[in-house]
């Protein structure tokens, strides 16, 4: 028997034992480019009979390469025509566009342009001809401000969410889309993500408690006690939207859909710098960041605040609320009394306190001035009335 005998026995003998995989319309699967004709894409799907795809689907002006024999790619299954499989990437890519209604039901992606902004939403062509709408809040995953700039243009992927009146009045959603594709990089990153990890994201929203932080398909939220080690009144001061962020990872809750990051353990400690230069009795000036029942909080650089307890205001006199005698804002000259480097804590007192120790010492050192001044007086006054007696003794 001859060698080429032998490779086509051993070929036919493969293509018997391949088992006969059974699709449903719309179902996704892994192929391989099997070749490549003309207008057409052989498929190996891992059965026994080849797809096929039409190439215009990979060959537009926005792929960034063409198409190679050896290629893995997704596609959808669309139907079994003439003992072939027939499949797609997505529907309106290519010159498949009578296959929208299949697309409806099986939940196949759709390509479209987004051609016009219309009441409610736009308009968008599918495949060139055909017109859908997209509501506003089916664009994408999160609301934009000018929406017209953002998509006005663009060749995007939806899902038809209504197909009606043979295709007069079509809806579709971009958002369904994002979210399916969040979804799966939600569940590739359950793999690599870890608490502790330093990772980059960028900044989606604002908010008064903090700021969301897309990491690469989820969003976490920095505390606003996680921006920066600075007190934080105002977020917007500090970062906007769309802006790229290093984070560090505090907390993974995939069950509550929950991630807590901090802006704050990617910058350098200030308290590094300040604890080598603070030292108990230092003379400084700080502001007064924030009054408490208890004290008032004053900031002596960038990152580091000390406590001024309400005990050691008001210079002796009992006051109900550190208001009453400092207000936010205002510069004041402290002296450092105790700095807790573990803790972080910083003790400080006003620099004209006088403890209350030393103000009755004080108080006892005015009494025995007086006393004595009073004996001094007595004795001056016992003085000058012998000189008096004399001088009449001396008359009489």
């Amino acid at each position: 028997m001859s060698q080429d005998s032998d490779s086509f026995a051993e070929l036919f003998q493969e293509s018997v034992s391949k088992p006969i995989r059974r699709l449903t319309p719309g179902q996704k699967i892994t192929a391989t480019i099997a070749g490549i004709s003309g207008e057409t894409i052989f498929l190996d799907t891992g059965g026994k009979s080849e797809g096929i795809l039409d190439a215009a689907e990979l060959t537009g002006e926005d792929q960034e390469r063409s198409p190679a024999v050896g290629d893995t790619l997704e596609v959808y299954f669309l139907k079994a025509k003439n003992g072939e499989q027939l499949f797609t990437v997505s529907i309106g890519s290519g010159k498949n566009t009578e296959h929208l209604e299949e697309a409806c039901r099986s939940g196949i992606p759709v390509e479209g342009l987004v051609k016009e902004e219309i009441k409610g939403g736009f308009e968008v062509t599918l495949g060139g001809s055909i017109r859908a709408f997209c509501p506003y809040s089916q664009m994408g995953l999160r609301r934009v401000e000018d929406a017209a700039a953002e998509y006005l243009g663009q060749h995007m992927k939806f899902q038809i969410t209504r197909y009606e009146e043979d295709g007069r009045n079509i809806v579709v959603s971009a958002r369904a889309i994002l979210e399916e594709e969040r979804e799966q990089l939600r569940d590739a990153l359950k793999e690599t993500l870890e608490e502790g990890q330093t990772v980059s994201g960028v900044i989606t929203s604002i908010r008064e408690f903090g700021a969301f932080v897309d990491i690469g398909g989820v969003d976490g939220l920095v505390p606003i006690s996680e921006i920066g080690w600075s007190r934080v009144e105002n977020i917007n001061d500090y970062y906007a939207v769309d802006q790229e962020v290093k984070v560090v990872i505090k907390k993974l809750d995939w069950d509550e859909g929950r991630i807590t990051l901090s802006i704050k353990e990617t910058l350098e400690d200030p308290w590094e710098k300040a604890a080598a230069k603070l030292s108990s009795g230092s003379i400084l000036t700080g502001t007064v960041a924030r009054l408490a029942p208890f004290g008032a909080f004053v900031t002596l650089e960038a990152g580091v605040d000390g406590l001024i307890h309400i005990s050691k205001l008001g210079k002796g006199r009992r006051i109900h609320h550190p208001r009453e005698v400092l207000e936010e804002g205002q510069e004041i000259e402290v002296q450092v009394e105790s700095v807790d480097t573990i803790e972080k804590r910083i003790s400080l007192t006003p620099s004209d306190y006088v403890s209350p120790e030393e103000n009755q010492e004080k108080e006892e050192n005015l009494v025995k001035d007086f006393q004595k001044s009073k004996k001094e007086q007595s004795a001056d006054f016992g003085t000058l009335g012998d000189i008096l007696k004399a001088k009449l003794a001396e008359k009489s």
